[in-house]
């Protein structure tokens, strides 16, 4: 079969599926069953006082909310425990209590942990769509201590906990449940200045030791996307106070390394740094960095790193990126689809400049732009002894656009430019999302690239080409798409696994929800991809068979089956093997997750690769002996046979240990040892973290790595070794201060 006629008989395959999904879907987009009125909230003079015990009289007054139905693990259920929800608002902030009854309050579950680390405890918290254009919104949730949490939530429901703003909260557990307020600053959010402002709102509460999770207003798989389905909510006279925020920072680090059979030192660096934001409207952010420490606080935990067909995906950590970053993602985002991101800022590595704006202009369009001086690619031919580039800036412009339609529906663009000593990689294109109705949406991106290698005096033009289909109601849900990448696309600021593909990403699943105690629910899915690997004009196939039960106690166990392959330096090879995993909330103070798979595999050796099998394994364990202590550890083991002779190729094992002691809850105690058997290296970190408010943060850490290797004083050279010894020490201080006018 020619490329040609196989990218054919792909692109057949996707327009023909995609065809007879949107047809089967096909019905007139109506309104979800949902609350239809706006309510209009009380408004009061007086602020309350936030100490979580609901015993201010303005709560009286205010309005409320208690209709919740469950939509986990079924949708549209009575609840097991009371909830009631109270809103009341002045000219700078938004209130909320909660009143959270349980019938068993020894057992409810909270943890003194540090901000954005609930997610294992109970918790109940709000959606706020500032804009009331159900495209997305901000999520403050709190657990029964007022641990907060906070982050962003698009169209249908899935959240990015990494943004954070300033806001209060206080929690209290007592006889009857337990209870919590919340004030949120108007100057934290973005939202259109009028004398009238109409908002979605969602309230949302999760009982973890019954798995339960519930809503109000009801959320309804037949009612479009998640945010379509909130409650409409109306504001009057609200203060714009233009936000003003400075946060200078200094960061001082020391560090040794292991150099001629001694340790020696690299010498001291002291940095300062200054970080800026601007409203420029109600809606519209401006955030200027200048020499910013991006440097991260924790170091990345271990994670395999052999015999890889590509680099691994690390999550951003760093505060001046985070902000409106959901804005940057993309449409025909799949699991199975080899570009991962358009922007991806951990590309840029070491900025000595930084701006960024976020927000709207009007009430539909989006704008969100990046412009960013990296000094790394300079600092590194400096180390390569590169005396043409050595000392040189890359600069990199991101922009983004949205164009808001009815529902979720949008229209987007994306241009990225990545410019270094005389290299170019520009990219441009759109993408968008079409509502075909309750219960099914289309989308479809098209991204064209331009390279330019100035040495080589070679260009290189690229593209990329999706869709994507979705069908989701209470039984099914189904995701269908079809993406073709040229060799030679390619998106420097962004995250590609894979080009020069034509492939058809399928996923199947249908859920059923039985009458018993143990099994709340039961999903079997189809997950897998059909594709075409155009260098060597072969077919590439995989799928993924997967039971899935759920149950109590935050519990879940999963058994697959995988039959597949994979196309490598113009070979076929089996991928085939099963897998089993599961985790459980045990008891309170226990959490447990592992998984075990068995499978055929690939080494990746461009020139002489390969087939072979292997094992995997890994353990976590959480354990909370009281609040304010938690102690983790993990285990993640790997090992790979070749399949003509049996013989080990390798093993690999990581150890990972990590107790917090969280005194209250803006600061922690944090200890982490990391063992890995593979490259016979031990890391030994400690970090001390007072976090008042976001920006306002003082860190002291110090860290060290040990490895198996001995010096020879003859040879003048490391050789390994029997014993460990130090090859690296370091020590940190870091302090910022928020200023907020």
């Amino acid at each position: 079969m020619s490329k040609k006629t196989g990218l054919n008989v792909v692109c057949m395959m996707g327009i023909s599926l995609l065809g007879a999904l949107a047809l089967a879907a096909a019905k007139p987009v109506v309104d979800p069953g949902g609350p239809a009125a706006v309510v209009t909230v009380h408004r009061t003079e007086t602020p309350p006082v936030l100490d979580g015990k609901l015993d201010d009289p303005l709560w009286q007054q205010a309005t409320r909310f208690d209709a919740f139905v469950t939509f986990k693990p079924d949708f549209g259920k009575p609840t097991s425990e009371k909830t009631v929800v109270m809103m009341t608002y002045d000219r700078k902030h938004i209130y909320f209590a909660f009143d959270c009854r349980d019938s068993e309050p020894a057992k409810i579950k909270a943890a003194m942990s540090k901000r954005d680390g609930i997610d294992m405890d109970d918790w109940i918290g709000v959606v706020l769509d500032t804009f009331g254009d159900k495209q997305g919104g901000y999520l403050f949730e709190v657990n029964p201590l007022g641990v907060q949490l906070d982050g962003m939530i698009n169209a249908d429901g899935n959240g990015d906990a990494s943004f954070d703003t300033v806001w209060e909260s206080k929690g209290l557990i007592h006889n009857g449940g337990y209870s919590a307020e919340i004030a949120v600053p108007f100057k934290s959010l973005r939202y259109p200045f009028k004398k009238k402002i109409v908002m979605g709102l969602l309230v949302s509460r999760y009982i973890g030791r019954k798995s339960e999770q519930t809503s109000f207003p009801e959320l309804s798989p037949e009612g479009g996307s998640i945010m379509g389905q909130s409650q409409m909510i109306e504001l009057n006279d609200i203060t714009f106070e233009r936000p003003v925020e400075f946060i200078p920072a200094v960061t001082y680090n020391q560090t040794d390394v292991q150099r001629g059979g001694a340790m020696d030192s690299l010498g001291n660096n002291t940095d300062f740094s200054l970080t800026g934001k601007l409203g420029l409207t109600s809606n519209l952010t401006l955030d200027a960095a200048y020499n910013p420490d991006f440097s991260q606080v924790e170091a990345d935990a271990g994670q395999i790193d052999v015999n890889l067909r590509y680099s691994i995906y690390y999550s951003e950590k760093r505060p001046f990126f985070l902000e409106g970053m959901e804005n940057f993602n993309f449409a025909t985002a799949m699991e199975q689809n080899t570009v991962g991101a358009v922007v991806y800022t951990r590309t840029i590595a070491d900025p000595l400049l930084g701006l960024k704006l976020t927000g709207k202009v009007g009430s539909r369009n989006v704008l969100s732009g990046i412009f960013a001086l990296d000094e790394f690619p300079g600092d590194l031919a400096a180390e390569e002894g590169d005396l043409e580039r050595s000392g040189r800036n890359a600069a990199i412009t991101i922009l983004r656009y949205k164009r808001q339609l009815g529902k979720d529906s949008y229209l987007g663009g994306f241009f990225t430019n990545r410019s270094f000593a005389g290299d170019r990689n520009t990219v441009g294109g759109i993408d968008g999302r079409w509502r075909l109705n309750n219960t099914s949406f289309l989308e479809y991106s098209a991204l064209g690239s331009f390279s330019r290698d100035e040495r080589a005096a070679a260009d290189e033009p690229g593209h990329y080409l999706g869709l994507r289909y979705n069908l989701s109601n209470r039984h099914w849900n189904a995701e269908l798409g079809l993406f073709d990448l040229s060799e030679n696309f390619r998106i420097d600021s962004g995250y590609i696994t894979r080009t020069g593909i034509t492939m058809v990403p399928t996923f199947i699943m249908y859920s059923a929800y039985p009458q018993s105690k143990l099994f709340q629910k039961i999903d079997a899915f189809w997950w897998g991809y059909h594709l075409l690997d155009k260098p060597s004009d072969l077919f590439e196939t995989y799928n993924h068979l997967v039971l899935r039960l759920s149950m109590p106690r935050q519990s879940q166990v999963r058994f697959d089956a995988i039959l597949g392959n994979e196309i490598f330096a113009g070979r076929r090879f089996s991928l085939s093997g099963w897998r089993v995993r599961g985790y459980t909330q045990l008891f309170k103070q226990l959490y447990l997750e592992g998984g075990y798979r068995r499978s055929d595999r690939i080494y990746y050796d461009a020139e002489t690769p390969f087939q072979g099998r292997g094992n995997t394994a890994d353990l976590y364990l959480l354990f909370q002996p009281f609040e304010k202590l938690s102690t983790s550890l993990g285990l993640s083991y790997y090992d790979f046979y070749r399949s003509s002779d049996n013989e080990k190729v390798y093993d690999y094992t990581i150890w990972r240990s990590r107790t917090t002691f969280q005194l209250n809850r803006y600061l922690f105690f944090r200890a982490i040892v990391e063992y890995n058997n593979y490259w016979k290296k031990i890391n030994a970190d400690f970090l001390a973290s007072f976090n008042y408010i976001p920006g306002t943060v003082i860190y002291l850490g110090y860290g060290s790595a040990y490895e198996k290797i001995k010096w020879s004083h003859e040879d003048r050279e490391y050789f390994p070794g029997d014993d460990y010894l130090q090859t690296r020490k370091s020590f940190f201080f870091k302090a910022s201060y928020l200023w907020r006018f």
